[in-house]
């Protein structure tokens, strides 16, 4: 494998490997709704996000409000995590549901458009790490493979020759970019539910600059917001770049069956139960892109039923530490503009 194109020898007829494996993984019960589970994760998470915005208002005019800035910051990626188990069908049976509190969590929220980051996020799961496909791999700022970097114009080719110094401060500006594709979004036809999502995003920023402009001072009040919105942007950031950057990329015509086209590009990152809180479980990339409708919390079970399989039928399966990961990223980062550096 490398970063640049994937080459096997002689793909196995699709599906088959793949119905193996689901079969192992229905037959322990891994694919079971948790309704108590996600009732109690809801429950706190509400209750955290609505506690922090009653100590904002209690403590006023201080600058121990950008403490509160920190942690909802932190809460802004718990509420997002929830809209992602929310968009997989993880949490209710039924769509209807689902959406509805997908909007409520999302739109309201945090103020990121649900029907934009599902169809996004739809098209990401069925093509991961493809250049022509996948929407989390085109190059609107970093360039994220050789061909990439040699045919970027414009921003892309100007921060791509450095992409890897400035991915974490670029990184700050990920919330801001989310309120923003939200909003883009819900100004063209095509939507699905648009005026509802409209309304909800339009609510969401009237109540959150309002409150900033009604609660503190102005220097205070771009203070919070540059501390708030920048660490979310880094949080975001921080839980989707181990999972696939870095992996290898694809181009073309998908020449892989199911399984290993989600298990190739994918990466997992090993840490303990803190570590599936603070990435909501998406640690276990590989287990989630191989069933995305499994709840979050089951992921951990099936990681080792998973990579077993994989031995099992010689498809390799990469873990590895938080840190290293990141590392991985940086490395793939730099490697994939260098055309732009050796051009200057």
């Amino acid at each position: 494998m490398t970063t640049e194109k994937l080459v096997l020898d002689a793909p196995p007829r699709p599906g088959s490997d793949f119905s193996r494996l689901s079969r192992r993984i229905a037959d322990a019960g891994l694919l079971d709704r948790r309704p108590g589970y996600y009732a109690v994760r809801i429950a706190l998470v509400t209750a955290l996000f609505a506690g922090g915005w009653v100590a904002f208002a209690l403590l006023g005019d201080s600058w121990w409000q950008l403490a509160v800035a920190v942690f909802q910051a932190f809460l802004f990626g718990q509420i997002a995590l929830l809209s992602h188990d929310l968009a997989h069908r993880q949490t209710f049976r039924r769509r209807r549901p689902a959406e509805i509190a997908g909007r409520l969590a999302g739109n309201l929220g945090i103020g990121m458009s649900y029907g934009w980051w599902m169809d996004k996020h739809t098209r990401h799961h069925a093509n991961p790490n493809h250049e022509e496909l996948d929407p989390d791999v085109d190059p609107d700022i970093i360039v994220w493979s050789q061909r990439q970097a040699r045919e970027a114009r414009g921003l892309p080719r100007f921060v791509g020759r450095h992409q890897a110094v400035l991915f974490f401060p670029l990184l700050t500006l990920e919330g801001l970019n989310l309120h923003w594709s939200g909003i883009r979004a819900v100004a063209r036809p095509g939507l699905r539910r648009r005026g509802l999502e409209a309304a909800l995003l339009c609510a969401h920023f009237a109540l959150y600059l309002g409150a900033l402009c009604v609660v503190l001072p102005p220097g205070l009040a771009l203070a919070f917001f540059a501390v708030h919105q920048g660490l979310w942007g880094v949080y975001m950031g921080s839980i989707f770049a181990p999972n696939h950057k870095g992996m290898p990329t694809l181009t073309g015509k998908p020449e892989l069956d199911f399984l290993r086209k989600q298990v190739l590009t994918s990466r997992n990152v090993d840490g303990g139960p803190v570590l599936d809180v603070l990435l909501g479980g998406l640690n276990h990339q590989i287990e989630h892109h191989l069933f995305p409708s499994m709840p979050s919390v089951n992921l951990r079970r099936a990681q080792p039923v998973v990579e077993a399989y994989c031995a099992e039928i010689g498809v390799p399966y990469l873990r590895t530490g938080l840190v290293s990961s990141y590392r991985q990223t940086l490395r793939h980062l730099r490697e994939a503009g260098a055309p732009l550096r050796n051009a200057s």
